[in-house]
């Protein structure tokens, strides 16, 4: 039996016609829009104090961070979001937690997926709190103080390690390098700035430096900003410590070490516990005969390293200072964008557990893989640095030295 044919009306004819039509224009259309939707770039908020007393800090931290931004998004994006960029949402917490709290909030308006930075622990402790309001990954790029990290938050991780872990390393390895010197240092000043980061690390080191061997004289504390220490280091010349260790931020740091050499005080060694400035090239550059000879334990990256070195040049091409604000929020935006591709999505939460379980190893940085433990990364540690020849050279580890410590200091 043939099949029986229906004539094709002309009503039919343009009905079929015009539903091929948007079939057609449906079908053109599907695969720009699911193009642009696997493109769509990923909003990560670079949360600095890049104004106020804080801000060379915050400057070199955002620096740090945006070249991260550029380089993963030169090398193709973000592979698992189908090479989606990273879109960086600049933030300026204006040196303040009310500021850093006010850039969260406009952060979370913009739809970030992740926040990095705060820089310091006052920040950091403030934003991180509002950030854990939306459930919104916050990753600290410096902030020390350990409060940061006990409180339970679920949102919260710090890459780099805390003062508690850095005052243990610093006094143990302070212990090693007096002793074998014949322990020439029995005596101590402690120099900090007032606020959470320097009033939690001179009570861990009033706690901890007697059980080392050594004497407190004096603990002395200052604001920030602080533009005169003249009244300081007449205090430090009428006691006569054996060592003073400054715990302060980069332009007080700075500003103490010159007045000390102005005023002819020259102990038998100036050890930092995180020393603002102890660290820093600019710093060395700028002031070498004030910065000679100083020692800090901080965050440092690993010399060994290749990538550290090319990283270093390509900062030093630039005009700028290789510090440890700079490569810590480097590896901080390596580490999100690791746990972007793992959770192979933008939901906070996604991200949040991708990095809960992050074993990420930094190129840079002299730390082994990533292991959070309530928000801490336990790979994280301290190297103790020395301020040699007019460079900064890494003196412990043993694994990571390229240089041996010079103590006491040279009259």
């Amino acid at each position: 039996m043939s099949e029986q044919k229906t004539p094709l009306s002309r009503r039919r004819f343009l009905a079929t016609t015009a539903l091929g039509a948007v079939a057609a224009a449906s079908g053109s259309l599907a695969t720009p829009y699911l193009a642009r939707a696997q493109s769509a770039g990923v909003k990560l908020g670079l949360l600095h104090p890049v104004t106020g007393a804080l801000s060379y800090s915050g400057q070199q931290g955002r620096i740090g961070a945006t070249m991260a931004v550029e380089e993963l998004n030169a090398a193709g994006g973000i592979k698992a979001l189908g090479g989606a960029k990273i879109d960086p949402v600049l933030g300026d917490a204006q040196s303040t937690p009310d500021g850093g709290n006010a850039e969260v909030e406009k952060m979370n308006s913009a739809e970030v997926s992740c926040i990095v930075g705060g820089y310091s622990s006052s920040i950091c402790l403030a934003a991180s709190q509002t950030a854990a309001r939306y459930d919104l990954p916050y990753v600290v790029d410096v902030g020390v103080a350990d409060s940061i990290v006990t409180r339970g938050l679920k949102n919260t991780f710090r890459f780099s390690p805390g003062f508690g872990v850095i005052a243990k390393t610093a006094l143990d390895n302070l212990a090693v390098i007096n002793d074998q010197a014949g322990k020439p240092a029995k005596t101590v000043m402690i120099v900090h700035e007032d606020s959470l980061f320097g009033s939690g690390l001179a009570k861990l080191l009033n706690a901890q430096l007697p059980a080392k061997g050594f004497e407190i004289l004096e603990t002395i504390p200052h604001p920030t900003p602080t533009r005169d220490f003249n009244n300081v280091v007449l205090k430090i010349k009428a006691q006569n410590p054996d060592l003073v260790i400054p715990a302060n931020y980069y332009n007080e740091y700075v500003l103490l070490a010159r007045t000390m050499l102005e005023q002819h005080v020259r102990p038998k060694g100036i050890y930092s516990v995180l020393g603002g400035a102890a660290s820093s090239y600019k710093f060395v550059k700028e002031y070498p005969d004030a910065a000679r000879y100083i020692m800090d334990c901080n965050h440092w990256f690993n010399p060994n390293s290749a990538k550290a070195q090319e990283l270093r040049k390509k900062v030093e091409d630039k005009g700028q200072f290789f510090t440890y604000e700079l490569y810590l929020n480097y590896s901080a935006v390596l580490l999100v964008a690791d746990a972007l591709e793992r959770a192979a999505s933008t939901d906070r939460a996604k991200i949040t557990a991708a990095l809960a379980s992050s074993t990420f190893a930094s190129p840079i940085m002299p730390y082994g893989p990533t292991k959070f433990v309530d928000g801490q990364n336990q790979g994280a540690a301290p190297v103790n640095t020395q301020v040699l020849d007019s460079d900064i050279k890494a003196i412990l580890p043993p694994q990571f030295a390229n240089a041996k410590a010079v103590f006491p200091m040279p009259a």
